[in-house]
């Protein structure tokens, strides 16, 4: 399998200092980032490391999500996948990603809902970027069949 690389520059303090991530494997975009936008509501244009795990996050259980329907004999007709990852202050010190929230709505061909909902806890459980964040406090999943 494949390695895909990312790569950061970043010049000056945290509070001060800003950078820029590339996403280097695929040439397809170099993004703007900043501490103080990072930890603001509005993030101006830029994005920040939970951003992108979010981004990782939901294309990744997309993808599962789909395999796991097609395991279960359905097609995916219509699957939208969110997910917010929040930034809070640890405990112990400094800033961890203390919940991630994966949202599913949509239907696929040969399932029912029981079994929409059965594919969604098992691409949670199998989403190779779940597996990465298993010391995150807490991953939730509100799955929505519109079937």
């Amino acid at each position: 399998m494949p390695v895909r690389t990312a790569r950061t520059a970043w010049n000056g303090t945290l509070q001060e200092g800003s950078g820029q991530v590339e996403l280097t494997s695929s040439g397809a975009a170099t993004f703007d980032v900043s501490f103080p936008r990072r930890a603001a509501d509005d993030a101006e244009g830029t994005t920040s490391p939970e951003e992108l795990i979010a981004a990782a996050h939901s294309s990744c259980f997309a993808m599962a999500f789909s395999a796991e329907l097609g395991n279960a004999g359905g097609t995916p007709e219509q699957v939208e996948v969110g997910a917010d990852v929040t930034l809070s202050a640890d405990p112990a010190g400094g800033f961890q990603i203390s919940t991630i929230a994966l949202t599913v709505r949509g239907y696929a061909s040969g399932v029912d809902e029981a079994g929409f909902k059965a594919a969604a806890e098992a691409a949670k459980a199998g989403c190779p970027i779940s597996k990465a964040l298993a010391g995150v406090g807490e991953i939730t999943l509100d799955v929505t069949y519109e079937g």
